[in-house]
């Protein structure tokens, strides 16, 4: 069989299951046509159209029968041909009791009556049902796939290889010392700090991590310090915010975004490596002095700034000091330096188990890179904050890394 000849049974099978995809699935099938069938863009787009798939909204029919995948998860074929029959006349005599009404969704009822029909005998068919959920977990792996190539596009890539982390100038706390030769691995880190906007996009797909929600008194001892995302009103950032960092976030919250969105938050030998840019030796990102110019700190702008309007350093990295301080992913260790691995260090636990347990820490975690408010020496690369998990205030933050690449 021709490459041509797989995609387009590939088509059939695929319209079948489902009649309807969405713009992102054509875009995925195009791509598939392209690099798995040796086919042009214009012969997989000629293919596609002619397929007779409409693009729409993604065709679940669990989600038409109000069912789920798990609902019939390990249960033999006459059982699964029941909970769909009862689910499809229960939804389907709903239907006929409304009449002619216009359905929410822009169908009539009759167009209703025809979904809710394909959508049975979908299901109640062997092979029709596993065609079907196939589909939706390959368009589930699809948009997790864009979504990490979109996530990619805002980062940038920082080099493996070694790094002197710490500082011993006039400025330098004990916990800074020794300086000491750390080694990472590839790793990607956001070229901005999260904004209002990003994080209001965060909320609104997960409305447990709203305002609104979380300031419930029940969630106060565990999320936040009662000041979270308190320069917002309700749901809603300041109109003329939307490219600032976002603020009063707690680490809790910061790292809820991170796993939304695929992430992670960087480690703080990660954080600093990326912030000295490639630079050796120096206080700052861009050398041994500081002025107004070079980024936003000791309170003369008197608050947050726009991402990205002071120069960026050596690794194309804007606001990596100044502006707001950072989250990182580790536990505060005052002594940490004088034990540290030389390779990927992160003080506590595996970055795993951090990642899988995190509303369970309650340990202080490493805040980098000073603020708006913040004097030049807190704003060196090499100083350290530590704060409670649940801290939030004006001049906190984060941004994003993805795993260390090995």
């Amino acid at each position: 069989m021709s490459n041509r000849e797989d995609f387009i049974t590939f088509l059939d099978t695929l319209k079948s299951a489902s009649p309807t995809i969405t713009e992102d699935q054509r875009k995925g099938f195009l791509r598939l046509g392209v690099q798995q069938h040796g086919l042009t863009v214009d012969e997989a787009t000629d293919i596609l159209n002619a397929s007779g798939i409409k693009i729409g909204s993604q065709l679940d029919y669990f989600e038409v029968l109000g069912i789920s995948v798990s609902d019939i998860e390990n249960q033999r074929d006459s059982t699964i041909v029941g909970i769909v029959e009862t689910a499809h006349k229960n939804i389907y005599a709903q239907s006929l009791q409304a009449g002619g009404r216009p359905r929410p969704d822009g169908r009539t009822e009759e167009q209703w009556r025809i979904l809710l029909n394909q959508a049975r005998d979908t299901l109640i068919e062997p092979q029709k049902r596993q065609e079907h959920i196939s589909l939706l977990h390959s368009s589930k792996k699809m948009i997790e796939s864009e979504s990490r190539q979109t996530n990619l596009e805002n980062m940038q890539l920082i080099p493996a290889g070694e790094f002197q982390m710490g500082g011993n100038d006039s400025d330098s706390n004990k916990d800074e010392q020794p300086i000491h030769t750390v080694f990472l691995d590839d790793f990607y880190i956001d070229k901005y700090p999260v904004t209002n906007a990003q994080y209001k996009e965060f909320i609104d797909s997960n409305p447990k991590w709203s305002k609104s929600r979380l300031l419930k008194s029940h969630f106060l001892p565990k999320y936040h310090n009662g000041y979270y995302l308190s320069h917002w009103k309700y749901n809603d950032y300041p109109i003329d915010k939307g490219d600032h960092p976002v603020v009063h976030v707690s680490w809790y919250a910061a790292m809820a975004y991170a796993e939304w969105i695929g992430k992670r938050l960087p480690t703080e030998a990660e954080w600093e490596k990326a912030a000295r840019g490639g630079i050796s030796g120096k206080i700052y990102p861009w050398g041994d002095t500081v002025n107004q110019s070079n980024a936003n700190y000791g309170e003369h702008m008197q608050g947050t700034t726009p991402v990205g309007i002071y120069p960026e350093n050596g690794y194309g990295l804007y606001d990596m000091v100044g502006n707001v301080l950072e989250w990182c992913l580790d536990r505060y260790d005052v002594g940490y330096y004088e034990v540290s691995p030389y390779k990927n260090p992160i003080s506590g636990e595996a970055i795993q188990d951090i990642m899988e347990n995190y509303t369970e820490f309650t340990t202080d975690r490493i805040f980098r890179g000073g603020s708006w408010l913040n004097e030049a020496q807190h704003i060196r690369v090499a100083t350290r904050f530590r704060y409670i998990p649940i801290f939030t205030s004006p001049l906190n933050g984060f941004r994003c890394a993805s795993g260390i690449v090995s």
